[in-house]
């Protein structure tokens, strides 16, 4: 590259292209009659050079003075003399002007490439950052609130008054939610991250995971899958899914509904997770996956407005799509589709493991 070339070949270069517009300029003199071809090899070689090698500003419009003044002055005299017709020095002028053009245009270009090496640098070291972080959010700071958490509790079982042991509990519920927002963060940081897919038997997952739920939290649990194995990353997909749960049961009140089921669509899965619960107003319903939202009730309960983005990044990196429809008073339903290639069973037959209280083919209830 040009770039990268010793100033002794730079030198090299311009002298010969010196030594070739001189002895263009000289056929131009001694044969006026194809002046035409010494002449445009002469404007030729300046934009090649001025291509491989920017001269600065003054450079630049010093060589294109001199190229033209040349030309300028050998076309004028041989116009006088006859040799030439005096329209034929019009293209002195339109060379130049295109010239200029192809500075602009070069010197646009450079300032383009410049700014996307700033960029592309921005991007590495906001990469490098969010890499810290990570590192520092999954390891430094969660160990930080297990000792802190520690300590509360030895505080808490070492002293038997009733201030001590609500004050020690606020302390550990505060840890709890800031070690929820850490992880979250963590993994919204690791969104961005390449994704690797492996075989998961989606029936399976979906079981494993309202049995895991149920004890958390005193609801209608009902599930229900026929999707089979399909290619996925299962630690993002968790994370999605823990994410639209913990909304339903936020929003949700004891006894009623959460119904998770999945199916196909011709070259999509789709995952749906609905709840009877309050709902969600129509004017939030078009900003509910944005990082920065948060409902009033939400922030009530610790919501940190981060779950659903969690799970709209989580799918889009997937190239799926994640949807929400909504009732107030009624209760909501999210709804995410993934594409899939399909390839190991058709459509409507179950090969998840169901529990033993399984009212049907494909559902489940936690047991």
């Amino acid at each position: 590259m040009w770039a990268t070339a010793s100033p002794r070949a730079k030198r090299l270069v311009l002298s010969g292209w010196v030594l070739f517009a001189l002895l263009n300029l000289a056929a131009m003199w001694v044969y006026p009659e194809g002046e035409a071809i010494p002449f445009h090899f002469v404007w030729i070689s300046i934009a090649i050079v001025f291509g491989v090698h920017s001269w600065p500003l003054a450079g630049m419009m010093a060589a294109l003075a001199v190229v033209t003044l040349s030309t300028g002055v050998l076309m004028l005299g041989q116009a006088f003399d006859g040799r030439i017709r005096f329209e034929e020095t019009s293209e002195v002028p339109l060379m130049a002007a295109v010239f200029l053009v192809m500075v602009w245009h070069v010197r646009g270009r450079q300032r383009a490439l410049v700014e996307l090496e700033r960029v592309a640098a921005l991007e590495r070291q906001r990469a490098e950052t969010q890499g810290l972080f990570v590192r520092l959010g999954s390891h430094e700071l969660r160990t930080s609130i297990t000792i802190a958490r520690g300590y509360v509790e030895l505080i808490r079982s070492a002293h038997d008054d009733r201030q001590t042991d609500v004050d020690a509990s606020i302390v550990l519920d505060e840890l709890t939610k800031l070690d929820r927002l850490t992880g979250r963060l963590t993994t919204l940081m690791q969104l961005d991250s390449p994704v690797e897919l492996s075989p998961l038997n989606l029936d399976v997952f979906l079981e494993r995971l309202i049995q895991r739920w149920t004890p958390v939290a005193d609801r209608r649990w009902q599930g229900e899958s026929d999707v089979g194995t399909v290619d996925a990353n299962e630690e993002r997909l968790l994370a999605a899914m823990d994410s639209l749960i913990e909304n339903a049961i936020a929003f949700t009140q004891t006894g009623d509904r959460i119904h998770v089921r999945a199916w196909r669509d011709q070259d999509f899965f789709l995952i749906e997770v609905s709840d009877s619960g309050c709902g969600i107003a129509d004017e939030n319903v078009e900003q509910i996956f944005e990082r920065s939202w948060s409902s009033r009730r939400g922030q009530a309960r610790g919501g940190s407005g981060l779950g659903l983005a969690i799970v709209r990044a989580a799918v889009e990196a997937r190239g799926g799509s994640a949807s929400v429809r909504s009732s107030v008073g009624v209760g909501t339903t999210f709804t995410l589709c993934i594409p899939q290639r399909f390839r190991d069973r058709r459509p409507g037959v179950v090969t998840a493991p169901l529990s033993g209280n399984a009212k049907a083919r494909g559902s489940f209830e936690p047991e």
